[in-house]
């Protein structure tokens, strides 16, 4: 069996005159966790509607599990999809118990299971209370909820932590770990671009329909060329030691007693190895993700 749990190749998706997605090829394999990123408008949730099979490209190939999710044959690898939109449209009058047991009867799972499910999202405690009385951030975990039903072999999940307060991010990501170390794929879109790092394998950047980028955050980093940056803060004795020593060239001051060296990647360990005296605190800073998505946006590869 084929880990490719989503393959898309030469997909365009084309509205009138206008290319939504455009001549885009992926593939998304059992077991890896993916960010897509990229400003409104780029084609992130077009890309997800073909996948889920809502919309069907207007040229190249769409694969999910192996089947076309756009034709009705394949109704068994859409019920083994789970799908959290971005903005959660739950029925208010009815209760998150409620709710959950609807979705799986739609999905033809056991409602036996959905208490379990209730408490692994933290609902637990609001299951027999009134949708129409939860916060967004308990909406948007009821929502993870029915997307979970079913131990899906696929997430696609749009701004998933949107309301989540921090623990419950925190709470969230390790759900996805899980997912994944279970052999899940897991798709995430999302704008809190400094938030996925740490727990993405993999990283999508899309542009105005196209993929401008793809891999690591510690491949595009290289591909990107931004260079980290080297900060020493210097203890009070030594700041005059600092000032008047040639070892210091190429260091720029960024604030009293604070001294910064950008260089290259590979120039790290022997710069540090290299300075002249001891510093009270060093820090490494690399590119974030948010710099690399800009630098890709304006075309800096």
């Amino acid at each position: 069996m084929t880990d490719e749990t989503v393959v898309m190749r030469g997909v365009t998706r084309r509205y009138g005159r206008q290319d939504a997605v455009c001549d885009f090829d992926l593939t998304l394999r059992a077991g890896e966790c993916v960010g897509l990123v990229g400003h409104n408008g780029a084609g992130k949730s077009t890309l997800i509607k073909m996948m889920l099979g809502l919309v069907r490209p207007s040229a190249g190939s769409v694969r999910v599990l192996g089947e076309d999710p756009a034709v009705g044959a394949a109704a068994r690898a859409r019920r083994e999809l789970g799908y959290l939109p971005e903005n959660v449209a739950l029925h208010p009058s009815m209760t998150g118990a409620e709710t959950l047991a609807f979705y799986a009867r739609l999905k033809r799972q056991p409602v036996t299971r959905n208490a379990a499910l209730l408490e692994r999202v933290g609902i637990a405690p609001a299951a027999h209370r009134r949708v129409g009385t939860y916060s967004k951030g308990m909406r948007q975990r009821l929502g993870l909820a029915q997307a979970l039903l079913g131990s899906p072999r696929a997430l696609l999940l749009d701004e998933p932590t949107t309301g989540l307060d921090p623990a419950l991010r925190q709470s969230f990501y390790e759900i996805i770990r899980d997912l994944s170390r279970d052999g899940a794929m897991v798709l995430l879109s999302s704008h809190a671009l400094a938030e996925l790092e740490g727990h993405v394998d993999r990283v999508v950047v899309m542009n105005q329909g196209r993929k401008v980028a793809d891999g690591s955050i510690a491949g595009l980093r290289g591909l990107a060329a931004i260079r980290p940056r080297i900060r020493l803060r210097l203890a009070h004795a030594l700041r005059a030691v600092a000032n008047e020593s040639n070892a210091w060239a190429g260091w720029s001051p960024v604030s009293e007693g604070v001294l910064e060296l950008s260089c290259e990647e590979s120039e790290v360990v022997s710069v540090l190895r290299g300075l002249p005296i001891s510093a009270q605190d060093i820090e490494i800073i690399r590119p974030s993700l948010d710099e690399l998505y800009a630098a890709f946006q304006k075309g800096a590869i």
